[in-house]
């Protein structure tokens, strides 16, 4: 299932998510000293962890029957990370977390290795509707839910063809301390790829208030589109991220 670590990785973090710019903009350029740092973090995990053992998979309710266990696995592993260690309170049945944005509008990016989940984040397009709900930053906003503060945001959520959310980024507390950034980095990368391939050029969430350095670390450029805020303990801020150079 999924598949092996593509080659030609170098180039496409290289490539893949440079400073924010307009959509017209023909930019790319990522920060030169933490796009060098995070190759060279990725040909030393190349040469010692054995890239080709970990797989990608892009999970959605059309597919997950290719997919064998993966997805309910999937939703196992974010029960772990968002129910049993983080206490937030969400839905779950027979051991799996889901909530109302896990429809077959959305995506899954799944990192796996000899069976076992890494790390996955989730993405949906801003112009995703079910019943009421829409997307988690634009339902927050408009008080659909109140589990994120309304004032998210400082304009307008967006709702376009070319902008998806991502939401229930993880990374599981099995992967050593050693290979936790660059699993990370994978998985950004493999999110990158799966909302381009959706048509998507930026791609809005919620991300660590110092999300500058957070991000640059990961060869990466965003823009803040909202204030701090302080949910369970965690301070955070609304950005988007440029993908579109993938």
């Amino acid at each position: 299932m999924g598949y092996t670590f593509p080659k030609d990785i170098d180039a496409q973090v290289r490539k893949a998510l440079p400073e924010i710019s307009p959509a017209s903009s023909k930019s790319s350029k990522a920060p030169l000293h933490s796009t060098q740092e995070n190759l060279t973090s990725l040909r030393i995990f190349k040469a010692n962890e054995g890239a080709g053992r970990i797989h990608a998979s892009v999970l959605s309710v059309a597919n997950a029957h290719a997919h064998g266990e993966l997805y309910g696995d999937f939703l196992r592993a974010r029960k772990h990370v968002f129910i049993d260690t983080k206490s937030w309170d969400l839905p779950q049945t027979d051991g799996m977390e889901f909530d109302q944005y896990d429809t077959p509008q959305s995506r899954s990016i799944v990192l796996h290795e000899y069976g076992e989940i890494l790390a996955g984040i989730r993405i949906l397009p801003t112009k995703a509707r079910c019943g009421c709900y829409s997307y988690m930053l634009r339902d927050a906003q408009l008080g659909v839910i109140n589990t994120i503060p309304q004032h998210v945001l400082y304009e307008r959520a967006p709702t376009a063809d070319y902008v998806w959310e991502a939401t229930r980024l993880f990374v599981s507390s099995n992967v050593p301390a050693k290979r936790r950034m660059m699993v990370q980095s994978l998985l950004m990368v493999e999110m990158a790829k799966a909302a381009v391939d959706e048509g998507a050029s930026h791609v809005v969430g919620i991300v660590p208030y110092v999300f500058k350095r957070w991000l640059e670390r990961l060869g990466m450029g965003a823009l803040p589109l909202g204030p701090k805020i302080t949910m369970d303990g965690d301070t955070s801020q609304a950005a988007i991220m440029h993908v579109a150079g993938i």
